[in-house]
């Protein structure tokens, strides 16, 4: 089993035949979100342990993951060996891209 916290099965370019191939080690903070809300400040200075903080998001709804504070896909939490994991179900397409 790979130590990386990533898996693909498609291979992946090498610097010798990407002309980008110098950025691929470059590191992006990851962030999978379960859901967004907002609280005004008086309830949140007044959160303590127990309490409960509504979230937007329908139960069962796709997990975000984003990259530098950018969503990229959504998907589902599985259990992959003893970690927590998000497979990809869905990926958001470039700002700007045009969709068919």
């Amino acid at each position: 089993m790979s130590s990386s916290p990533i898996s693909s099965s498609s291979s992946e370019p090498t610097a010798a035949t990407d002309p980008l191939g110098s950025m691929f080690d470059v590191k992006c903070g990851v962030a999978i979100v379960l859901g967004t809300g907002s609280v005004k400040v008086r309830d949140f200075l007044n959160l303590e342990r127990q309490s409960i903080v509504r979230l937007g998001q329908v139960a069962g709804s796709d997990l975000e993951l984003r990259v530098n504070s950018v969503t990229v896909a959504t998907g589902e939490v599985v259990i992959l060996d003893d970690n927590t994991a998000l497979r990809i179900s869905h990926m958001t397409p470039p700002v700007g891209a045009e969709t068919a």
